[in-house]
């Protein structure tokens, strides 16, 4: 069954607490944003400023240049799921086994221009790999069904990594990721705009599970 994770992708404080509050009452595991504005054209709220509640479990996405900057905070957070882009300039492979090590997720994001075989090592690394397919620090982002390609490639290089999408899914294109593979549907701009967003989570879940069973 797949997972519908909400993301918070805030520029201050008040942004980020607008957000959780706002996917608080009905999100199970929610994915957040955090961007650097080095790796990305905006920063975000930064890591100190992250919290989530306990009912909820929490991956963040590290768009960052120097993954291992950060790795002290994200200890201390210690989040459900760590993404790492794997187009970052730093030494993510460290950051993956320390993570790890410390008996956090972790994983690797991977762009559209990326090729799983040009990061196989990240990817033998990861509990992880998140198919990205948004823009970066922003909402929203296209879904290119090519892009599907890449979980058998994934697959075969590390077939117990988790399988995630990050961009552009809707409640007429769910389906097809979710046949397709994905196991973790990364949804922000639909949430967000809706202004129902617990009635638009209910019904990916249900669009996903009963198209999913045909």
């Amino acid at each position: 069954m797949v997972i519908i994770a909400p993301s918070v992708l805030a520029e201050n404080e008040e942004e980020y607490q607008a957000q959780m509050q706002r996917i608080a009452p009905f999100a199970e595991r929610v994915h957040i944003d955090v961007s650097d504005g080095e790796f990305t054209p905006h920063a975000t709220a930064p890591l100190h400023q992250v919290w989530w509640p306990e009912t909820m479990k929490a991956d963040i996405h590290m768009m960052v240049r120097r993954p291992e900057e950060h790795i002290e905070w994200l200890l201390k957070l210690r989040p459900n799921l760590v993404i790492f882009h794997a187009e970052a300039d730093g030494d993510v492979l460290s950051a993956l086994r320390t993570l790890r090590a410390e008996g956090i997720r972790a994983g690797v994001a991977l762009q559209r221009r990326t090729v799983p075989s040009s990061v196989e090592e990240l990817i033998k690394e990861s509990d992880h790999v998140r198919i990205f397919s948004g823009k970066l620090g922003e909402f929203g982002g296209e879904v290119n069904y090519m892009q599907l390609e890449k979980i058998r490639l994934i697959q075969k290089i590390n077939g117990h990594a988790e399988i995630g999408w990050d961009g552009g899914i809707n409640l007429q294109n769910i389906y097809n990721l979710v046949h397709g593979g994905v196991q973790v549907a990364v949804v922000g701009k639909i949430i967000h705009s809706s202004e129902d967003p617990d009635e638009t989570y209910q019904r990916l879940i249900l669009e996903a599970a009963r198209r999913s069973s045909i």
